[in-house]
């Protein structure tokens, strides 16, 4: 990631990295919002891509971790001239790219509706390998419109 800090048409609004704890999110998502709005994103908008996030936060944290544990996230978040992109990465054995397909959504029952929100708040949703070897790569996109 550090080289497309140094792109002049990507501006890295957010770079944190956490404990995969559920006690961590709060702060995550008032870092999140905050950067958001500073950056101009309406705050409907905003409240919907913090919470996009933090279900793929959850999700890391019960789904690829099995549990709170001490491993780290890193969430990276940048600007770009056309786009809004959400980077999160996991130390996690690597998951199937099949673990983002929602359930029907007619099958209702608690938990579960999170892919499905993701993938209606962001224009692209995307799991695979992190490039670093080790762990995931989740992937949002969210056009500048």
């Amino acid at each position: 990631m550090s080289q497309q800090a140094h792109d002049p048409n990507k501006q890295v609004i957010l770079d944190h990295q956490f404990p995969a704890r559920a006690k961590e999110l709060g702060p995550t998502r008032a870092m999140t919002r905050m950067a958001l709005n500073n950056h101009g994103w309406h705050s409907d908008i905003v409240e919907d891509i913090v919470l996009a996030i933090d279900e793929a936060c959850q999700n890391i944290i019960r789904h690829a971790y099995h549990g709170e544990c001490d491993n780290q996230i890193t969430l990276h978040i940048e600007l770009n001239r056309n786009a809004l992109v959400v980077i999160l990465e996991d130390q996690a054995p690597v998951v199937s790219p099949d673990c983002m397909n929602p359930r029907e959504f007619e099958d209702i029952r608690p938990g579960g509706l999170g892919c499905h929100f993701m993938r209606q708040v962001m224009d692209t949703v995307s799991i695979g390998p992190s490039p670093t070897g080790q762990g995931n790569r989740l992937r949002m996109v969210k056009g500048v419109h």
